[in-house]
């Protein structure tokens, strides 16, 4: 059986699914969540310069074709906090 594979919308890493956090919008209300939900999805590394590129460069919302809300940046980097915590 193969792999998933994805790319991550920041520095074009593939690699599988399972190593990159998913953001999700969500059809057909355009809400933008993390993990889970059906509808059209992005993909990125778990590591701060490319969470910082996403944001600066709109790459999420570009990608997703709907607005992130500041909300969704800050989960992501909560994550990320607590991700280097463990490490």
């Amino acid at each position: 059986m193969s792999k998933n594979y994805r790319r991550c919308i920041s520095c074009r890493h593939l690699a599988v699914k399972k190593s990159f956090w998913r953001i999700v919008r969500v059809y057909p209300s355009y809400q933008v969540q993390l993990d889970y939900g059906m509808g059209r999805s992005a993909y990125i590394c778990p590591q701060e310069s490319c969470l910082e590129a996403a944001r600066k460069k709109n790459r999420l919302g570009r990608s997703l074709k709907a607005n992130v809300p500041e909300a969704i940046y800050q989960k992501l980097w909560q994550r990320l906090d607590t991700n280097q915590l463990l490490s």
